[in-house]
């Protein structure tokens, strides 16, 4: 039921060694020439009040640029943020948001209602709800603690 993310590993200890090549501050520090990193919207879900909520940062796109499908058991959010039109590569003084299509993909848990999703979109998030059966919604399990037996030590 969890989302896949991109594992980056060394992303940070490479900023890190960038930082160390030299003593002095850089003028243009965390600059990166060749910024074509793809955009992963940031997921997250969980279950509320027997629906499964799947929520989907989406910054700066809009409702035509996303498309919710369900294949199988699988839900589907794809989508594509574009760059600013008219603004050259050369021109950028810094570079930091990412670009292109996405797809993301979450297996579905037995019992989803996919027939009744729903899914909703406000200031740059998609938030989508499918309905689930009692039996797949969480239930707590209480954890026994087997008694403790007691050792006694004799003394000689």
């Amino acid at each position: 039921m969890g989302a896949l993310l991109p594992w980056r590993p060394f992303r940070e200890l490479e900023r890190m060694a960038r930082r160390w090549e030299s003593p002095f501050p850089r003028l243009f520090e965390d600059f990166e020439d060749n910024y074509d990193e793809e955009f992963t919207p940031a997921v997250e879900s969980y279950v509320k009040n027997g629906n499964l909520v799947v929520r989907a940062d989406v910054p700066g796109l809009e409702l035509k640029d996303l498309d919710v499908s369900i294949i199988g058991n699988v839900l589907c959010v794809k989508g594509e943020r574009r760059s600013e039109q008219g603004v050259k590569k050369e021109d950028y003084l810094r570079r930091e948001v990412s670009y292109g299509a996405f797809e993301r993909r979450m297996t579905l848990p037995e019992g989803a209602a996919a027939d009744k999703i729903k899914a909703g979109f406000k200031n740059g998030v998609i938030e989508i709800t499918v309905p689930l059966a009692k039996e797949t919604v969480a239930k707590k399990v209480p954890i026994e603690a087997e008694a403790e037996k007691k050792v006694e030590i004799s003394k000689k």
